[in-house]
């Protein structure tokens, strides 16, 4: 039986001042695409929402440079982090070079203990591109490492991070099984507004219909939610163990 349980349910017991978000994705463009309804559903809730790069994604146009298409993409994002009323903030690796060493995760888990969130969302562990899944393992150890006393960090150790998600990904489709719907109904006009501040879902750099697949992905989650238009998420075995005192 699919379980059907909104992120904003898991956090029923939190106020919406309580709530923090970090979506972080390998690439900028990303995490929006991915769960950019979500975060504007939360963000019209009154919660906090956090967006952070790991790289700009600056290889992946091969009409400009890197360093070109990195300033653009930069412009994009920034703009995009405005029309979902987030916060950004952008590693410092380059793209197709991110790798899940001691550095960039202690980099994450310091970034973590700063934005302090209570949920995070990342890609899912098998993909294919390699920062995706280096992204997934990073932010994985990321999480347990800014909850340790003996990492030493400007900030405080952090432990409230009350669940780690996996977005629905067309690059990370293997092995990922939708177990937490999100219904974003009434979020989908804001997603398509923050996504297009980019060209490359726009349509302008590569050939696969971004915006049409997700819109589509959207319509196909929320079908099978029993909502008009809702998102996927994944979470990993463990967090799926769920101690009842009777049926639901």
């Amino acid at each position: 039986m699919v379980a059907l349980v909104a992120l904003v349910a898991c956090a029923a017991l939190a106020t919406a001042a309580d709530r923090t978000v970090l979506s972080i994705g390998a690439h900028a463009g990303d995490a929006e695409i991915t769960t950019g309804a979500l975060l504007a559903r939360h963000k019209r809730l009154g919660d906090r929402i956090v967006l952070l790069h790991l790289t700009l994604g600056e290889g992946g146009n091969p009409k400009a440079s890197p360093a070109a298409y990195g300033e653009q993409k930069k412009r994009e994002a920034l703009a995009a982090a405005q029309a979902l009323g987030a916060e950004v903030l952008f590693g410092p690796w380059k793209d197709g070079e991110l790798r899940d060493t001691r550095e960039e995760v202690r980099w994450v888990a310091d970034a973590i203990r700063q934005v302090q969130p209570t949920h995070v969302i990342t890609h899912w562990k098998t993909s294919l591109h390699p920062d995706h899944a280096a992204a997934h393992r990073i932010v994985n150890d990321a999480v347990l490492l800014a909850s340790l006393e003996g990492f030493p960090s400007a900030h405080p150790r952090y432990r409230g991070v009350r669940g780690v998600y996996y977005a629905d990904n067309w690059e990370d489709a293997e092995g990922f099984v939708p177990y937490v719907y999100v219904d974003v109904s009434e979020d989908l006009a804001a997603w398509k507004t923050a996504v297009t501040c980019y060209e490359f879902i726009r349509g302008g750099i590569s050939s696969f219909p971004y915006l049409e697949y997700y819109e589509s992905l959207a319509r196909v989650r929320g079908a099978i939610a029993g909502k008009r238009v809702a998102i996927a998420l994944e979470v990993d075995p463990f967090a799926k163990k769920r101690v009842l005192d009777s049926l639901p």
